[in-house]
């Protein structure tokens, strides 16, 4: 069985993070492990609380990992303190991880900055080099280029300039902002668009997190950067078109939408 393991934080609801990691993960037919940068106290309405590792515990997680079930892949989600990203630079180099997915969790889809300038300027430096491919959205696309984007060829331009910069692939997600849910892969000195299926879902907690991990899930079984990019977007449209209900805020999608079998059925 391939591995994978994912290096974010806890979702107390289970919507996002490491439960929504895990969750894709083990749907996607890869062994899940965990690296956990934070706790969270949230739920479908909001955050109320976050309680950070320290950069040494995070290391000895990282460590315990390493040196027993060597991951497949590495997914990395949202990590806000400058001293847990150094750390977790310096292991993946250690250890020569491979199949490298960074979701570069910095802006929120409203536009809201999720971290410190410090902790960007310590992401770009220490971890996108290593990555095999940033899924950035487009408030973090901007972020990282300076440009405004509001159309498909501004989209074009900004992953150019990313995957240049920090040599490496670059899904750059469409989402609301332009009015498609068409995702742009640049890889290679060359595009690719996928195109999405709309979903007319609310229900949207986690998107971020389970395409970030099934992308990470289908490069462990080996499958090349385009083929694992297809597959989790067809993975995601299927766990939006379940239509989970849950929650009185932005609810998480049915991961394990695919999953039925006699242990899954409800009496």
């Amino acid at each position: 069985m391939k591995t994978a393991v994912t290096i974010a934080g806890s979702d107390s609801s289970g919507g996002a993070g490491i439960q929504a990691d895990i969750k894709t993960m083990m749907a996607n037919g890869v062994y899940a492990m965990s690296a956990i940068t934070a706790l969270t106290a949230q739920n479908t309405t909001g955050v109320m609380g976050i309680l950070n590792a320290t950069p040494e515990f995070l290391g000895q997680e990282l460590d315990s990992i390493f040196t027993d079930i060597f991951p497949d892949a590495v997914k990395i989600g949202m990590v806000s303190e400058k001293g847990l990203i150094c750390v977790i630079a310096e292991k993946l180099e250690q250890y020569k991880a491979k199949n490298i997915v960074v979701d570069p969790v910095m802006v929120a889809t409203s536009g809201a900055r999720l971290i410190s300038e410090d902790a960007t300027d310590t992401l770009k430096q220490k971890l996108f080099p290593l990555a095999t491919v940033l899924t950035p959205n487009i408030p973090e696309a901007e972020v990282l280029t300076g440009m405004k984007i509001k159309s498909a060829e501004d989209m074009i331009r900004a992953a150019e300039q990313i995957s240049k910069e920090y040599d490496c692939a670059v899904l750059c997600k469409g989402g609301h902002q332009i009015h498609t849910a068409n995702d742009l892969l640049f890889a290679d000195g060359t595009y690719h668009w996928f195109e999405g299926k709309r979903i007319d879902n609310p229900n949207t907690h986690g998107t971020g997190c389970t395409l970030s991990s099934a992308i990470a899930s289908n490069l462990a079984k080996g499958y090349d950067l385009q083929t694992a990019v297809e597959r989790a977007k067809e993975y995601i449209s299927g766990a939006l078109a379940a239509m989970l209900d849950l929650g009185s805020g932005s609810g998480p999608m049915d991961h394990g939408f695919a999953i039925k079998n006699e242990f899954t059925s409800v009496n």
